[in-house]
């Protein structure tokens, strides 16, 4: 199946709206993250299907969570959620977080040739980064109990923390330490059969 097909598929699954330039910029970005996987080991998905399932499809899941506000993207390795997100939310702010040169560097990339003026890229350790942000999204990031020992600072009195877990986050949830609210949600990624949950985090 071609991309450009096995994406408007998982669009269509996850009931969202897509127009013609927001499909071109996430086909070209898998391009790219594919392009540049070969020489910089970005990720550990090689195959420009899997990186659309695996990545794109992933993201695309939390959109119907994402409020509209400035959002803070911890750790995202090659652009994961920020860049998909940020092609969807073209009017939103996404400041993307890295420590990793060689990540934040394809990012910036990434960024420039897919024209989102929308995002700000960041290299940075998270607990020597003190901008608070109203939104922080993290995807595989930490345990949850080790992801608010990280980036609670971060998250305001008013903000939330939309934590995306690959398996049922209910012990992870247990652990979490006081002082938070913890919702959690299941997320379907199409075409992948395994479990995703969303973790939604905010002060108590």
């Amino acid at each position: 199946m071609a991309l450009a097909q096995l994406l408007r598929q998982g669009v269509t699954q996850l009931h969202l709206e897509i127009n013609a330039e927001q499909e071109k910029k996430l086909l070209a970005y898998v391009a790219l993250l594919a392009k540049w996987n070969k020489a910089y080991n970005l990720t550990a998905i090689r195959e420009p299907r899997d990186m659309m399932v695996r990545h794109v499809f992933d993201s695309l899941t939390v959109l119907p969570w994402l409020a509209a506000e400035a959002t803070l993207d911890v750790g995202t390795g090659a652009g994961v959620p920020g860049i998909v997100l940020a092609i969807m939310r073209p009017s939103q702010a996404f400041t993307l977080l890295d420590s990793n040169g060689k990540k934040t560097r394809f990012v910036r990339q990434a960024a420039l040739e897919l024209g989102l003026s929308n995002v700000t890229v960041v290299q940075s350790r998270v607990e020597a980064y003190q901008q608070a942000s109203p939104q922080v999204i993290a995807r595989a990031f930490a345990s949850l109990p080790d992801m608010l020992a990280l980036l609670g600072h971060l998250i305001p009195p008013q903000g939330r923390l939309l934590a995306m877990k690959a398996a049922q986050a209910e012990e992870e949830i247990a652990r979490a330490p006081q002082g938070w609210r913890l919702e959690a949600h299941p997320l379907s990624v199409p075409t992948l059969n395994e479990q995703r949950e969303l973790v939604i985090v905010q002060p108590a």
